[in-house]
């Protein structure tokens, strides 16, 4: 029975998947026209286990003194970056062809950490000339609106990339709305093919999720090794968790994740090279956590009211960053780390679903 499904899988999946997954050299050129990061079929080396394997380089990263203070990598700096190479692809995409890629967002409720991602989307999508549209809804809106909205979107030939900013309302089944999205077009790479797909060797996403995608790229950008290191990845959401620690896996990293019932958890992060906080929790991860030398990617974007803000509110992230910054070797802050790169990568597969609409070199 197994074997019998495997042409009739293949024959159900689309036309422009397959060719997507054959035309990898194509795919691996414009990537490295836009990031750094290779592709993630050309990682792939096959486990050799025997007692006389050779051991990974096991040098210590280099301790921190007591006057030291970690660098701080500026994803807003990379991130702009990308941005510019990517306004050059859409200026000769619109002069060769007439064409520009379309990003939809769906935004429900009036989150101030979902306002602020939409709007920094927004603002990027349209310095790097896409089409925009988005569609806001009421808290209180129900599936069918949300799910009527994403057919109208998939029937667009205007818009390449659709996405509903995550997370909804409890009473919103979020499977089932990510769900309606076409895969051609999930460019924020939630679909259970593109998760999957990453998960396995000898095969590669059409889109790796934005915000992993960030982290990878923040790190290689950065001159951070992640072959043979140990990484710790604090939170194992759909979103960031999950796809983070598979992407650091296909980078060879060796990957431990944290959740809510780990025992210990500040002595496994505290193990870590290369430690990932994905939390949501402000401060959660304090000095005593990070291993001298560390190199701290932080996800967090938790809001807490402040009046002197322009917007009632500012973000901190899941580090201590007072505290990590004298014992890590590097760190992403917050603002200004891994949110801008979130952006970069999401304008990144956009662009690609485009070119693959408009069959566009």
């Amino acid at each position: 029975m197994r074997g019998r499904l495997v042409p009739i899988l293949a024959a159900l999946q689309p036309i422009w998947l397959r060719r997507c997954f054959q035309t990898t050299s194509t795919l691996r050129s414009f990537s490295n026209q836009i990031i750094k990061s290779p592709s993630l079929l050309s990682l792939d080396l096959a486990d050799s286990w025997s007692s006389t394997s050779k051991q990974s380089d096991s040098s210590p990263i280099q301790e921190n003194t007591n006057n030291w203070t970690a660098k701080i990598i500026d994803g807003k700096a990379i991130a702009e970056g990308i941005r510019s190479r990517i306004a050059s692809e859409v200026s000769r995409m619109k002069e060769l062809i007439g064409q520009v890629p379309g990003l939809a967002v769906i935004l429900v409720g009036q989150r101030r950490d979902s306002e602020t991602y939409v709007r920094n989307k927004t603002i990027a999508s349209e310095e790097v000339g896409f089409k925009f549209k988005m569609i806001v809804f009421p808290e209180n809106c129900t599936e069918c609106e949300v799910c009527n909205a994403l057919c109208r979107f998939n029937e667009d030939p205007s818009i390449h990339g659709i996405l509903v900013q995550l997370p909804l309302p409890q009473h919103l089944d979020e499977a089932k709305i990510l769900n309606v999205i076409s895969l051609e077009k999930d460019v924020d790479g939630f679909h259970p093919l593109n998760i999957g797909n990453l998960a396995m060797q000898g095969m590669e996403p059409l889109f790796v999720p934005c915000t992993p995608k960030g982290c990878i790229e923040l790190l290689l950008q950065s001159g951070v090794e992640i072959m043979g290191k140990k990484a710790v990845v604090i939170g194992r959401s759909n979103i960031v968790g999950l796809p983070t620690s598979l992407l650091l896996q296909r980078h060879h990293a060796t990957v431990t994740v944290l959740h809510a019932f780990t025992k210990n958890p500040e002595k496994i992060a505290r193990e870590a090279d290369i430690l990932v906080s994905a939390a949501g929790v402000p401060n959660l991860v304090r000095g005593s956590w990070v291993k001298p030398g560390a190199v701290i990617v932080d996800v967090g974007t938790n809001p807490i009211e402040d009046r002197r803000s322009e917007h009632g509110y500012r973000l901190i992230g899941d580090v201590c960053f007072k505290e990590a910054t004298r014992i890590a070797s590097a760190i992403t802050p917050v603002p200004g780390g891994v949110g801008p790169m979130t952006v970069a990568m999401l304008l990144c597969n956009t662009l690609e679903s485009a070119k693959h609409a408009f069959n566009f070199t």
